[in-house]
């Protein structure tokens, strides 16, 4: 619960800030650590944890491929419901369209928010049931994904309308959903532990799909060595501080 709540108020209120204040670079050095985190969590900590359970290898490969899929069709929902007129795009719309629009797109952001939360919430609780070790940085890496995410949700809800106060709240109501998640995967996960390494490998197949289909491609479009260098830096950071936690482990 500890770490569930924390992940969501941090995240969000940093999202917040670096929304609110327009610190652009902060966010494309967090893109960057994130990467980092992210790799490292799911290839030096999640995988071997689930593969070193004693579970089906075949079925824990098959999950890991399910996962990926799963993601994939979740972006292009993503990318179809976001998919929206802009006022001066060149057609033509009955008065008050875009703003109807612009609307709905927050509605749909927080819905869709809050059930990623809550399934953040669920892969939290089966890390620290794992090993309290991984609980810690699978909970950093989601925070780590977090406020790059959120920091577009601020920008559209805000479009559509909401207040920066109104678009906090609802936007940290939203992020305790995790808490939800948590306390369903802990009781739930608790009783059935032979799920765990199986949760473990879907989170990281998230954690690889969202670093290697939009993080990395994000940073492909500075290739120039005065951008590159901070970005290589950055993923080697994220590495050293899952390291740096999970030492001895």
């Amino acid at each position: 619960m500890l770490a569930t709540t924390i992940g969501g108020v941090l995240s969000i209120s940093a999202a917040a800030v670096f929304s609110f204040a327009l610190l652009s670079k902060m966010v494309e050095r967090m893109v960057s650590l994130s990467v980092g985190i992210m790799l490292s969590t799911s290839l030096l900590h999640a995988l071997p944890e689930a593969f070193e359970s004693g579970a089906d290898v075949r079925s824990l490969f098959a999950t890991l491929l399910g996962g990926l899929l799963a993601f994939f069709m979740l972006e292009k929902f993503a990318i179809l419901r976001h998919s929206h007129h802009h006022e001066g795009d060149g057609h033509h719309h009955a008065h008050g369209h875009d703003k109807r629009e612009a609307g709905k797109a927050g509605w749909m952001i927080l819905l869709g928010d809050g059930m990623h939360n809550f399934t953040d919430g669920i892969l939290i609780a089966a890390a620290f049931l794992a090993n309290p070790e991984l609980g810690i940085v699978t909970g950093l890496a989601i925070i780590a994904h977090e406020i790059p995410q959120e920091i577009g949700d601020f920008i559209v809800l805000l479009n559509a309308g909401f207040s920066r106060t109104r678009a906090y709240l609802f936007n940290l109501l939203c992020s305790l959903m995790a808490v939800a998640g948590g306390l369903l995967g802990y009781f739930t996960l608790d009783r059935a532990s032979g799920l765990i390494p199986y949760v473990l490998v879907f989170a990281s197949s998230g954690f690889l799909y969202i670093a290697v289909s939009d993080l990395m491609p994000q940073m492909q479009r500075r290739a120039t060595v005065r951008e590159s260098v901070p970005q290589v830096l950055l993923i080697g950071v994220g590495v050293l501080i899952v390291l740096f936690l999970t030492r001895g482990t």
